[in-house]
């Protein structure tokens, strides 16, 4: 009997493969305004909480870059 070759499925959420990739943190619009070097996406932001009854969520900040998973 032949012997069935197994193939090793690779998972792209695999911590060996993606494991300097870089994520950004969520940051709200305190952090945004007390920031020193304000990009265009906080300042958007910061525009759109401005307004009364706002709700948001955060902002991904590219200033706030970690590695990836281990």
């Amino acid at each position: 009997m032949a012997k069935k070759s197994a193939k090793k499925k690779v998972n792209k959420y695999d911590s060996a493969i993606n494991k300097y990739q870089h994520t950004l943190k969520m940051v709200t619009s305190e952090t945004c305004i007390a920031c020193k070097t304000q990009c265009a996406r906080g300042l958007d932001y910061i525009e759109r909480m401005s307004k009364p009854g706002a709700l948001g969520k955060g902002v991904a900040c590219h200033l706030t870059k970690g590695k990836g998973y281990k």
